[in-house]
């Protein structure tokens, strides 16, 4: 069992409200904002139909209604942006680049501050990994200083194309700030100065965060730059690159209430402008010979090809629906759900809610838990089945954390966001206390690696075109989608 030690963030309105744990206290909490999707009703093993509690928001966010209606609006003044003279290529091209200045103040942009549209935030860290300078005197990769918190997004492309060393994160804050200011000061004492800080703004483990302001100080203190991964943080807070002086932030679309396939990178334009061009093709060129390239400086460089003209206006959309919200209430909601989730799942029998830090604040809405005697995938299995509940299994492409901290079998995460109802998370913690006290009801088996329900009766959508339920939950020791537990 855990309890929850740390307290409500300073001016958090209605701080009694947010610190009571109780069912009562979140049972009636409503949604923030309609999201699309937010009345579908899903089929049970026992026949059953009941409202989807859609508790896997830090995978992907569904639309905000909204989002979806300004996409359903741009759609018909669709086409090609950039280089067409038509009407409507001027109106599209004038809707990316209003999206491209809207996404780019959501996040505090600096005025010579670059907004790139890729995909999505791995999309962003893997382009800006190509853009880290070279050691000036060695021409050796530039050095990038990372965590073992990270979610391999912000792991692997430093790994791959620059000169990465992973520190392994302190019991505490303070303990993991010290270690990442001593490592950075022996780099510049060695005379191989870190190019490079990178940085989670939010575990997509367990919601907890460093404070970044600390954290940039001790990089620019020591030469570094600062890049962070906001792919949980921006969905949940208010960032600001010019008032946190972070040099770089990532983020994605589909964790941002706008799942139409655009994510930005937004910061420094000075190795933007010159880093190597993320795709070669149309569009990054001023002009190609038979003999050489004259490549393209900013946002261009990187956007090769017909660009993501939907999805960077849906992601602006969201921006401004997000902006236009009260932080305080956005905080004020999510802080009560989470807190229930942990005082909830942490106060059963056989379940430890999984914490990095003890004396982290202001965690995001994300709560990750392991059941005694259940494999992970199993549970998440068991939450669909039976209570129409959609979490999350495995390692979450964190496998160098859960390790650390003894989950190499996996474990379940259950995260909410605008769109989640108090009444969503009561039905997980009693979900949960009844797989504890009484098992579950429907026979499960692993077939392929994968925990299926044995004869599962559940209907596919009508008119999805589908023959079948294709399983995901994945047996611990051997997970089959996305992040292996195998893998190193």
């Amino acid at each position: 069992m855990t309890t929850l030690t740390t307290a409500p963030a300073p001016g958090t309105p209605d701080a009694t409200a947010v610190t009571a744990t109780t069912a009562a206290a979140v049972l009636d909490l409503p949604p923030v904002l309609p999201v699309v999707g937010g009345d579908t009703l899903v089929p049970l093993v026992d026949g059953r139909r009941v409202g989807y509690a859609n508790l896997d928001v830090a995978a992907s966010a569904p639309a905000l209604q909204a989002v979806a209606d300004r996409v359903a609006r741009v759609l018909p003044l669709y086409a090609s942006v950039h280089r067409g003279a038509g009407y409507l290529s001027q109106v599209s091209t004038a809707l990316y680049e209003t999206a491209r200045r809207t996404v780019g103040a959501f996040v505090g942009a600096r005025e010579d501050d670059l907004t790139v549209v890729t995909r999505n935030t791995t999309d962003s860290l893997n382009l800006l990994a190509g853009c880290v300078p070279a050691d000036p005197v060695t021409g050796e990769p530039g050095r990038v200083l990372v965590l073992d918190i990270e979610h391999h997004a912000n792991l692997l492309p430093w790994q791959r194309v620059t000169d990465a060393t992973v520190v392994t994160g302190g019991p505490t804050v303070a303990a993991t700030l010290a270690e990442l200011d001593a490592e950075l000061r022996a780099g510049a004492a060695e005379g191989r100065p870190y190019a490079l800080l990178a940085l989670t703004g939010a575990s997509n483990v367990t919601g907890e965060a460093l404070p970044v302001e600390e954290v940039v100080a001790a990089a620019h203190g020591a030469g570094a730059r600062v890049v962070l991964d906001g792919a949980q943080l921006v969905p949940h807070r208010r960032f600001s690159l010019s008032e946190t002086g972070v040099d770089y932030v990532a983020f994605s679309g589909h964790k941002t209430y706008a799942p139409f396939g655009a994510g930005a990178l937004v910061g420094r334009r000075d190795w933007l402008d010159v880093g190597t061009p993320y795709l070669a093709g149309g569009g990054a060129v001023r002009r190609v010979r038979a003999a050489a390239t004259d490549w393209h400086s900013g946002p261009a460089r990187h956007e090769a090809g017909s660009p993501n003209v939907i999805g960077a206006v849906a992601l602006a959309a969201a921006c401004d629906e997000l902006a236009a919200l009260d932080p305080q209430q956005v905080r004020a909601h999510e802080d009560a759900l989470r807190r229930r989730l942990v005082s909830g799942l942490g106060g059963l029998d056989r379940v430890e809610v999984v914490h990095v830090w003890d004396d982290a604040v202001d965690p995001v809405g994300v709560v990750t838990f392991t059941v005694a005697g259940y494999d992970p995938g199993l549970v998440a299995a068991y939450l669909s089945a039976e209570h129409g509940i959609g979490v999350r299994d495995g390692r979450f492409c964190a496998h160098p954390l859960l390790g650390r901290l003894g989950f190499d079998a996996g474990a379940v995460r259950a995260s909410v966001g605008l769109g989640t109802a108090g009444e969503e998370v009561e039905r997980l913690v009693a979900a949960v206390r009844a797989l504890v006290t009484e098992g579950p009801r429907a026979r499960y088996d692993v077939v392929d690696g994968l925990w299926v329900v044995v004869d599962d009766p559940r209907p596919v959508p009508e008119g999805s075109g589908l023959e079948g339920l294709l399983a995901t939950a994945a047996l611990g020791a051997d997970e089959a989608f996305g992040c292996l537990p195998g893998d190193v």
